[in-house]
């Protein structure tokens, strides 16, 4: 299972003593169908390692259930090749949150006109993520804009806004 709450931000978080940066990781990723999700992504860790993982994903905002299952990279190729649009590029820093929780901070499409950020943060059951509020751990106007509920703002929604609705 699978709960988050996800924010759109501006820039990344400053990096502090009590928010260090955990890792950098370069990510690609594309969707064979929305509804239901069934994403691929290529995850490549800053100086270390490149998994690949096709993902399934159940209806929901906050909490969904989740199924991730690690592929080869000539399995990935061709479900990149099957799919056969340019998938989303994305940056994402993984930052430690003072109450032990981290927050991962995606630059997607970067340079592009459909350039943004995000920010996102995984609980352990909803009412942890429900109840926990950024202020308690001094984020309260870097975290200011809730998406959660809005299904637009998934990356589903994007992946048909800027890939499929120009694809000839």
């Amino acid at each position: 299972m699978e709960i988050e709450r996800k924010w759109i931000v501006k820039n990344w978080p400053q990096e502090t003593d009590s928010l260090p940066l955990l890792k950098e990781e370069l990510m690609r990723q594309g969707y064979i169908t929305v509804r239901p999700t069934v994403r691929i992504r290529e995850e490549s860790v800053m100086g270390g390692d490149t998994d690949y993982v096709v993902c399934f994903k159940s209806s929901g905002t906050l909490a969904r259930k989740e199924i991730e299952i690690s592929v080869s990279e000539e399995k990935f190729r061709e479900l990149e090749d099957l799919i056969g649009i340019p998938l989303i590029p994305k940056l994402r820093r993984t930052y430690l949150l003072p109450d032990g929780l981290h927050l991962e901070v995606n630059l997607v499409d970067e340079g592009r006109k459909t350039e943004f950020m995000y920010a996102e943060i995984e609980y352990s059951s909803e009412e942890q993520a429900l109840s926990w509020d950024p202020a308690s751990v001094g984020l309260q106007e870097y975290l200011s804009d809730d998406v959660t509920d809005q299904p637009t703002r998934t990356m589903g929604a994007f992946w048909i806004l800027t890939r499929l609705k120009n694809k000839s």
